[in-house]
């Protein structure tokens, strides 16, 4: 099947009405053994995300939690497009790919214990598709609208299915009061389509402002979603991390406390839910932002 032939599974960026659907495909792809047991496997299809406890030891957080800084205060990185600014100042927001610039970055993204996971939850073998480091500072750092990262990845990207998932791993401590990931469990068994064509070069735009203008649900399905499943807030200490399906509604509110929350961001996609062309852009997304070189499953 060609590019142009691939059937859209999950149409979005509508005129009109958007009409959710229910998703058509699995949140954990097989069930062999591996690193999560039947107990966390569950969790996460059921909720669809789920809280390791102190996946990074206290020596590794200081380890990453400096090479953190030590990327957002290079001022050749600064000027290149992988780093975007806070909406409202100059500093950091996010640095993306993140295992091309940093070789410590590098080992622990294509680690087995990230890896392995990877592997058993999507059923294949597996590639980045996304890295970056968000920096959230204090006294600044600004929300993250409620979003579908699929649709996203979807419309923009040319991913077909939601055959991939997230790990925020947290550098910092996780308070109520300092922005931290905000899920609504279970909405990632309905795929929520957004109203809006995409517009060119959308990305230098989504990736800055609080509140973008295309590609979040509108207020009406996400007060029906958080009436239904309800909001939670993902709160802890460094070095814990959170597992999440693609398709799962989440955000984060701003950060006006003294104190930033930094995490480390990767996205696992199957090899075999590559990227093709965007269902709803013009052209995809530059590469820093998803990744179409890697390895053939062949040759992996």
């Amino acid at each position: 099947m060609t590019v142009a032939q691939r059937p859209d599974l999950y149409p979005t960026r509508v005129l009109g009405e958007a009409v959710p659907q229910p998703r058509t495909d699995p949140s954990v792809w097989g069930g062999a053994p591996g690193p999560l047991d039947d107990e966390q496997l569950k969790q996460y299809e059921s909720n669809g995300y789920l809280v390791l406890d102190a996946l990074l030891s206290a020596q590794e957080v200081d380890l990453y939690l400096s090479e953190l800084r030590r990327l957002g205060e290079d001022p050749e990185l600064r000027a290149s497009e992988r780093v975007i600014l806070e909406p409202d100042s100059d500093e950091v927001r996010s640095v993306f790919e993140v295992e091309k610039v940093s070789e410590i970055f590098a080992e622990l993204l294509r680690s087995p214990r990230l890896m392995n996971i990877a592997r058993q939850v999507l059923d294949s073998e597996v590639y980045i598709h996304q890295s970056r480091v968000n920096y959230k500072p204090g006294f600044g750092g600004a929300p993250f609208h409620w979003h579908s990262d699929f649709e996203t990845w979807h419309s923009e990207d040319g991913m077909p299915r939601p055959r991939a998932f997230s790990v925020s791993i947290s550098l910092t401590e996780n308070y109520p009061f300092n922005g931290p990931l905000m899920v609504m469990p279970g909405t990632h068994k309905t795929f929520v389509p957004t109203v809006g064509a995409t517009p060119q070069d959308y990305h230098k735009e989504s990736l800055r402002v609080a509140a973008p203008s295309v590609g979040s649900p509108d207020r009406k399905h996400l007060t029906r979603m958080a009436e239904e499943h309800g909001i939670e807030q993902i709160t802890g200490p460094a070095g814990a991390a959170v597992m999440f399906d693609s398709n799962l509604l989440h955000g984060s509110n701003g950060n006006l406390s003294p104190f930033a929350r930094s995490n480390i961001f990767i996205v696992y996609n199957s090899v075999e839910n590559t990227l093709g062309a965007p269902y709803a852009a013009d052209a995809p997304r530059p590469q820093y932002l998803s990744n179409r070189e890697f390895p053939s499953p062949q040759g992996m």
